[in-house]
């Protein structure tokens, strides 16, 4: 297999992981038991989670393009 195509598969895997990990319209901290129903922002392991899926995409973005580029 090419290493582009696993790097592929493997960001795109990680990508669904961090993004299944953020329950959407709650925070981290209220998928394990917390309750939380007032708007606040991200902070501590929520932060780091949303800054880490947003760079998986980019870099999966850019690894897709150049795959195509050499195809």
């Amino acid at each position: 297999m090419d290493l582009l195509l696993v790097a592929q598969m493997i960001i795109a895997i990680s990508v669904g992981t961090a993004i299944l990990l953020q329950a959407r319209g709650t925070g981290l901290s209220s998928t394990f038991g917390g309750e939380s129903t007032a708007y606040r922002s991200r902070r501590g392991l929520e932060r780091t989670l949303f800054r880490l899926t947003i760079v998986l995409i980019v870099v999966f973005v850019i690894v897709s393009l150049v795959g195509a580029r050499s195809s």
